[in-house]
């Protein structure tokens, strides 16, 4: 823990003595006298049990211990401008848009609570979410359609030239309606039985779940539906019995009330993480940074663990 001693005027001070090699002249320019500023260098000094400057004819000179205090004590005054220049760009500049691409797991259960912090820490900015299969997003980030994306991270092929941040893991549950069959005698083998929709090619899910179906000796399923559509899906599973292999996210709220049953089945291998990507090369604006705050927020109030 920081100790709560010591404040801004001790890293200012601090931070200025060093550009200026001088107390007076550090003094000057913060309009301090040379006592008052002498002095909150001393407390610095106390409260850190240690020196970090010595004194001479010539000048002040760092201290090994005050080398590495300059360090992050830069740093820290960096990210502050940082922060104070964010807020004063989002405030001044009108009604600014932040163009955001979800995977449908992550559009059903994280964006809308990221949606309303992010509402919360930047009210003059426009977010637009569009959502979608892995391979459609990726590429209108590369073309810079999309500032951001947030989804599972992809195939090698597919995460070239995007950069990826890790926020949390998610599973692949198998999903049926309340009363299914399955629901009580629950066995993976026999969910051939009925019709299964199933991860298209190119969704970043299908890969997992093909791993999980040989290991699993289904190496065939004849009637399924191939889709990433969480509205088709979550009609059709409560209106048959269709089994839906699907990314634990997408159904979170209904299997949350009870109007679709994940199926007792242990799916621990097609555990992925989901991150936020972007381009690397793109410095990121005033609103992705308070976009990335939001993101936090949301995954500590859902209780899911970032990475």
């Amino acid at each position: 823990m920081i100790d709560r001693r010591i404040k801004f005027r001790h890293i200012q001070c601090f931070v200025e003595i060093c550009r200026e090699k001088s107390l007076k002249l550090a003094a000057e320019k913060l309009y301090l006298t040379q006592p008052a500023i002498s002095k909150t260098l001393k407390e610095l000094e106390e409260i850190m049990a240690t020196t970090l400057l010595t004194r001479s004819r010539s000048g002040v000179s760092l201290t090994r211990e005050g080398e590495v205090f300059l360090h992050f004590a830069q740093m820290s005054l960096a990210a502050l401008q940082q922060g104070l220049t964010g807020v004063e760009q989002l405030g001044s500049a009108g009604k600014t848009r932040l163009s955001v691409g979800v995977l449908p797991s992550v559009a059903a259960h994280v964006m809308p609570v990221v949606a309303r912090e992010f509402g919360e820490l930047a009210p003059t900015a426009s977010l637009h979410i569009e959502d979608g299969p892995h391979g459609f997003l990726m590429e209108r980030l590369r073309m810079g359609q999309l500032d951001l994306v947030i989804g599972r991270l992809g195939r090698p092929d597919s995460m070239q030239g995007v950069s990826f941040t890790q926020l949390y893991e998610e599973r692949v549950e198998f999903v049926v309606r309340a009363g299914h069959p399955l629901v009580e005698q629950p066995d993976i083998k026999r969910i051939g039985n009925w019709q299964v929709i199933y991860p298209p090619e190119g969704s970043a899910i299908r890969p997992l779940v093909d791993r999980f179906m040989i290991a699993q000796g289904l190496t065939k399923i004849d009637n399924r539906i191939e889709t990433v559509s969480g509205a088709f899906g979550r009609v059709h599973t409560r209106q048959s019995d269709a089994v839906w292999i699907i990314s634990a996210g997408v159904v979170a709220n209904e299997l949350a009330d009870g109007h679709l049953v994940a199926l007792p089945f242990e799916t621990s291998m097609t555990r992925g993480p989901v991150g936020l990507m972007q381009r690397p090369d793109d410095g990121q604006s005033p609103e992705a940074q308070v976009f990335g705050l939001a993101v936090t927020s949301a995954l500590r109030k859902l209780n899911m663990t970032a990475g």
